[in-house]
């Protein structure tokens, strides 16, 4: 069975910022920050495609995603910073005022 455990990256893309300018009800900016990069070979070793759909699962909660092919690292999953990665990261700030935003173990799994 393949391992569906994965680091969760989050951060700023360059295609988010550059679609901020539009607003973020805008499609380009939804699209971005509702994308999760993987690597090839992990998508493939989870039997999922680019452009396809995954649940990602951690602690705090649930979210579905589309998917996109990158060089990331294997082990390594990213989505821009954004409504859906909220979901993900939890609340807890550790008395900093900004809650743990990198490092975070999530599960992906095929979704539907």
């Amino acid at each position: 069975m393949p391992e569906t455990q994965f680091i969760l990256i989050t951060g700023r893309s360059t295609k988010q910022g550059k679609s901020l300018h539009l607003g973020k009800e805008a499609a380009e900016y939804r699209e971005e920050v509702s994308t999760l990069q993987m690597n090839l070979k992990d998508l493939e070793a989870l039997g999922l495609q680019d452009g396809g759909q995954a649940q990602v699962k951690s602690n705090y909660g649930s979210i579905v995603v589309k998917l996109k092919k990158t060089d990331i690292p294997q082990g390594i999953v990213f989505i821009p910073y954004g409504e859906l990665s909220n979901v993900l990261i939890g609340p807890d700030t550790q008395a900093t005022g900004m809650p743990d935003s990198k490092g975070i173990t999530v599960e992906v799994e095929r979704h539907g």
